[in-house]
């Protein structure tokens, strides 16, 4: 690949198929029915880079996969949306990443084999490659060798290239400690509310801060379903040096099928702003409708928005245009 058509947006995490399971509600303990079931490409870094994709953004990833159906599936579903493959992995006589996931309407439950995600090594990932980026979106790997790789790979990015980072409930669990070599490079922070108090063991205000306090130049947690503020709800909270922003998805109303991967959805639009040159507020907007449309699909993947749809739902529910 020449400098000319690199990718502006290079992913690195973990590559699964979800095997999604809908319930109507998650057990402690008992019995209770499927709703309805099926196997999609995912993985949190993955999902955005397709995301990405879909919207027109260049992307390449770097990654493992098994040399199973599986990993022809996640491959496919790269390449049908332009994601340049060359540099993921093929790990022969390995299975690919799997997740199980429960999925109800308010909450999820994933559990995960890591499969070929665990072969991944340093020399599967070219950091020529990578450094050519504007952005480098991480995510998290289950096993220990992979979170050591993705701390060098973070190590050896290029000053040019930004670090978009998703570490999920899989890095956030590691704490603070472990994750302060990621954070001090971070130039986007993506979690969620649980996810942010976790880490700083503060509230997610305070958490934002001591994010930005560790490297962070721009925190963004979204709140679920939302907190009032004022009287009113809001579904997420920005931080930055200059900028405390405060947002709501608005009063759309979405019939929601699948919350697998929402977070992922937010990433996609925020960072499409961002790439877009789009001030901060347009960022928030953006990621929320993306969400918002992904909410509407089983899968991670399903609802992501094209150009066009992205553009009509933020002129619809926000009264601005791309």
């Amino acid at each position: 690949m020449t400098v000319a058509n690199a990718p502006r947006v290079v992913g690195l995490g973990a590559l699964n198929v979800d095997r999604i399971f809908r319930v109507e509600r998650l057990l402690a303990d008992g019995e209770s029915a499927v709703e309805d079931s099926g196997s999609f490409a995912g993985g949190s870094a993955a999902n955005t880079i397709y995301g990405l994709a879909r919207l027109g953004i260049a992307t390449g990833f770097c990654g493992a996969v098994g040399d199973d159906s599986n990993g022809n599936l996640l491959l496919a579903d790269f390449k049908k949306v332009g994601t340049d493959t060359s540099h993921i992995a093929v790990k022969s006589g390995e299975s690919s990443g799997t997740v199980f996931c429960l999925s109800s309407p308010s909450k999820r439950s994933l559990y995960v084999l890591s499969g070929a995600n665990a072969k991944l090594s340093a020399s599967d990932v070219d950091m020529a490659y990578v450094n050519r980026a504007d952005y480098m979106h991480l995510s998290s790997f289950v096993d220990t060798a992979q979170f050591e790789l993705s701390r060098e790979v973070v190590k050896k990015l290029s000053p040019k290239v930004k670090l978009s980072f998703s570490p999920g409930a899989l890095y956030v669990s590691r704490g603070m400690e472990a994750l302060k070599p990621f954070l001090a490079r971070t130039h986007i922070l993506f979690t969620n509310r649980a996810e942010i108090e976790t880490l700083a063991g503060k509230d997610f205000e305070k958490a934002a801060d001591i994010c930005r306090s560790a490297g962070c130049e721009i925190v963004v947690v979204t709140l679920g379903s939302g907190i009032k503020i004022k009287g009113w709800k809001a579904s997420s909270y920005l931080r930055s040096s200059n900028e405390l922003i405060w947002d709501t998805p608005g009063a759309a109303k979405i019939n929601v099928v699948d919350t697998t991967g929402a977070g992922d959805a937010f990433a996609t639009g925020f960072l499409f702003g961002m790439l877009e040159g789009k001030e901060l507020e347009i960022c928030v907007w953006l990621g929320h409708s993306a969400a918002k449309l992904s909410l509407k699909c089983s899968g991670a993947r399903g609802g992501l928005p094209t150009r066009r749809q992205l553009e009509q739902y933020l002129l619809t529910h926000y009264g601005k245009s791309l």
